[in-house]
């Protein structure tokens, strides 16, 4: 018999470096699944692109969002805020796609917490830990895009980070990037798979 879908949210988190935003936008390039593009107020990276990578706002027109109550979740992150629109979420996974966002533990803990009931239904996570801190220090500072006090905060948020990776429902460990890719991949379309997202077409739960 054939089954139909609903979409779902996986939000993917990890210390910065773990390889998730790259996870997340090669996903994103297959077809059902979306990239949640967030906002920030921190200042875009040399080949950043508005739209694209972020909506880079700012930090007056983040707030005032905040106050109307715009955001699905939001926090600040490195001396920067960052946030998720609801409007963008709630669109794709009306229209059945699967939304990949990734998310510090901050906007995942708050993101569980929601009470919107498609959302809860809708939601799962998965952590991407670092091999080692000295290898994650080595990716951070192979970027060249931060000196080595940003690298160094990023570093300790990381150590705090990785304390939460028994939150999650998922968790794999970053490796080569081929090897990544194919894990991600299994592991979301094992989640496609559970039985709380299909129904048939005379299924109730497709109303």
């Amino acid at each position: 018999m054939a089954f139909s879908r609903s979409g779902y949210l996986c939000v993917v988190s990890g210390p910065s470096g773990c390889g998730k935003t790259t996870l997340c936008r090669a996903q994103a390039k297959l077809p059902g699944y979306v990239y949640s593009i967030s906002c920030t107020t921190r200042a875009p990276r040399t080949g950043e692109v508005n739209g694209k990578d972020y909506h880079f706002l700012y930090e007056e027109e983040f707030l005032d969002r905040v106050k109307r109550k715009q955001f699905l979740e939001y926090a600040k992150v490195h001396e920067n805020y960052y946030g998720t629109l609801k409007s963008t979420v709630m669109g794709h996974l009306e229209q059945g796609s699967n939304v990949l966002m990734d998310l510090d533990v901050q906007g995942a803990d708050k993101i569980r917490r929601v009470r919107d009931k498609a959302i809860k239904e809708a939601y799962v996570d998965l952590f991407v830990m670092p091999p080692s801190l000295k290898e994650l220090h080595r990716r951070l500072s192979g970027r060249g895009t931060e000196d080595e006090a940003i690298v160094a905060l990023r570093m300790d948020n990381a150590r705090e980070e990785i304390k939460h990776w028994l939150d999650y429902q998922y968790v794999m460990t970053s490796g080569r990037p081929s090897e990544d890719r194919e894990t991600f991949r299994a592991i979301l379309e094992a989640e496609s798979h559970r039985s709380q997202r299909l129904y048939l077409e005379s299924d109730s739960r497709k109303a």
